[in-house]
């Protein structure tokens, strides 16, 4: 588990065993203790919180997921771990595939009266905000987070699909029925990528322009690379040493193609050509 996850089955016991009722939080016997409670592990532990305890905790706070309308909860758990942490923290589940501990760790956040801005301070933190959206079908929202702020290259593949696909999953709602081919093409036509999660370089037959021009110096150097120069190209271009592999062998079959074309073509008869020279 995550370093700063390590108390949170703990927590998670404390809260579930704690009797909590579904009385407002300001008659809650046992309000101060879980409230003190939280103070010092309840931020990052939330995201390891059992269903019954997170159900305890709604409604306590009386407040629903990504749903705050009220500014007046008396007792709030505070964040007390710096913003590099929670980001850690989101991208641990993020790259676990853990949406449900995501939604309720950023679920945490909003409520804590010390994250006001941390929320906004940290890309891993946004991208989590992004997925958990996409999770919950607020397509708003995802385009929100996309539209205005900038994402890491290394991210930009998966922001991509995240944003045409909340799109397609809003056009068939619309529509009451899957998209075609043609449907795709015209929201992807609508909803062109942003510059936000795309570096503006256009892509053709799926690599970038930039990478099939590395790949074309290359073979006219050397159409059979060995496996050392192979795997040099391979980090050069970002592709991986089977990609480049495969590129070469379709360019070579492409060249024998052509080469025996012209062949059968030079083959004919010279008459077939040029006219007769004789009068």
């Amino acid at each position: 588990p995550h370093p700063l996850l390590t108390n949170a089955d703990a927590l998670s016991s404390s809260i579930s065993s704690s009797g909590c009722s579904r009385s407002p939080i300001s008659h809650h016997p046992d309000c101060s203790t879980v409230s003190s409670f939280f103070q010092e592990q309840a931020t990052v532990a939330a995201a390891l919180f059992s269903n019954s305890s997170l159900n305890c905790l709604y409604s306590m706070y009386s407040i629903s997921l990504f749903g705050i309308g009220s500014s007046s909860c008396p007792i709030l758990p505070r964040v007390n771990f710096s913003t590099e942490q929670i980001a850690r923290v989101c991208k641990t589940l993020e790259e676990n595939g853990n949406i449900q501990r995501l939604e309720r760790f950023l679920w945490l956040l909003q409520v804590s009266p010390t994250s006001s801005n941390i929320l906004i301070e940290h890309e891993s933190i946004l991208r989590a905000r992004a997925l958990v959206a996409f999770d919950l079908g607020n397509y708003q929202e995802v385009y929100h987070l996309l539209e205005n702020y900038k994402y890491t290259r290394n991210y930009h593949t998966n922001l991509q699909t995240m944003w045409m696909e909340a799109h397609h999953q809003e056009a068939e709602k619309l529509r009451g029925r899957p998209l075609g081919p043609i449907d795709k093409y015209r929201v992807r036509k609508k909803y062109p990528l942003l510059r936000t999660i795309w570096d503006g370089e256009e892509k053709s037959h799926c690599f970038k322009e930039r990478t099939r021009s590395l790949l074309r110096k290359s073979y006219l150097e050397d159409p059979y690379l060995n496996p050392i120069k192979k795997c040099q190209l391979a980090q050069t271009t970002g592709l991986t040493a089977i990609q480049v592999a495969n590129w070469f062998k379709n360019r070579r079959q492409r060249g024998r193609a052509a080469k025996a074309k012209n062949r059968q073509l030079f083959s004919l008869p010279n008459h077939s050509y040029f006219p007769s020279s004789s009068t």
